[in-house]
């Protein structure tokens, strides 16, 4: 397990599942607060959280981790967090998930 994944925790009830699940398919994956800039990473995954990117003080990644070029894969929040970086909008849905 040389190759490690970095879980960027933004307050989700599931990132220690998120990891576990990782660590299942047998690569290393590490769990770091959501302003942390991962390092020797093969790949970044931020975590969902309670937040919404509209939010004042929202909790948002550092932005140089986007050109670190490393997969980035954002759950539920960490969607929203990679949308608003990158200039998008984020809306409510017609109906809760």
């Amino acid at each position: 397990m040389h190759e490690k994944i970095a879980v960027l925790d933004f307050g989700s009830q599931y990132t220690q599942l998120i990891a576990r699940k990782v660590r299942e398919l047998r690569v290393k994956a590490e769990i770091f607060p959501y302003n942390h800039v991962p390092r020797d990473v093969i790949g970044i995954i931020l975590s969902g959280g309670p937040s919404s990117v509209y939010e004042p003080g929202a909790p948002l990644p550092d932005p140089s981790i986007f050109p670190l070029n490393v997969p980035i894969l954002g759950i539920c929040y960490g969607m929203q967090a990679i949308v608003h970086h990158f200039g998008g909008k984020v809306e409510k849905g017609l109906k809760r998930e």
